[in-house]
């Protein structure tokens, strides 16, 4: 429910939506503020999305337990539009939830949570560990297992990040690397997507032939 916004919340709302701000114009304003968990509420609370976006990095992070971020998730997951939806998961988990440790063990339940935004979290978490060049982590075969029994008929919102995950293993572990082309290839997701110039194509087998060539394999 939207908050009556104090005279520094309201100045710092028209700033940003008086003009289509991008990130980095955002990163550049939390720097200036710094934390301010009682200002990021007063944003959360407008339901707009770049205000959200705001809030994000503007949390403080001794503020984040367990039940305040199932709220805020439980808030993206009624955003009508898809890319905002996905943005502020991605963007909560990249600059809030993956840095409060002891929220890992918790998102690491997520796998086969009922909200499609949490699963999304699970994923592209598992997908950042391999990503970020980190040794295989041990559930490696299990989430194998998972990719192959649940990708095809997955939420679209899950769908990207699940795939993502199954690039990244068949780039760093090649003893998954056919298996998950065949898998890729098999399903089509991502096939007939338009990429962007000097961008990696999601299609599977082209994702993973692509990144292990950058990388002489």
């Amino acid at each position: 429910m939207l908050m009556k916004l104090s005279d520094k919340a309201a100045t710092i709302y028209d700033q940003i939506t008086s003009v289509n701000a991008k990130l980095g114009d955002l990163r550049q304003i939390a720097k200036t503020l710094k934390k301010d968990h009682p200002l990021a509420v007063e944003l959360w609370s407008t339901g707009e999305f770049h205000p959200r976006m705001l809030a994000i990095l503007l949390f403080d992070p001794k503020e984040l337990n367990l039940e305040v971020v199932d709220q805020l998730l439980e808030d993206i997951s009624i955003t009508d539009q898809k890319s905002h939806r996905n943005q502020l998961t991605d963007w909560l988990m990249a600059n809030q939830l993956l840095k409060i440790k002891k929220l890992i063990p918790e998102i690491e339940t997520w796998a086969e949570d009922a909200t499609p935004v949490k699963r999304r979290i699970f994923w592209y978490y598992q997908g950042r560990l391999r990503w970020m060049g980190k040794p295989s982590p041990e559930n490696t075969p299990r989430i194998v297992e998972l990719i192959e029994k649940k990708l095809h008929d997955e939420h679209p919102d899950v769908q990207w990040a699940m795939n993502f995950t199954a690039g990244w293993i068949g780039i760093y572990n090649p003893q998954y690397r056919d298996r998950l082309i065949a898998l890729g290839e098999k399903l089509g997701l991502f096939k007939d997507e338009m990429v962007s110039k000097n961008c990696t194509p999601n299609y599977l087998p082209e994702f993973i032939r692509i990144e292990v060539g950058k990388r002489g394999g």
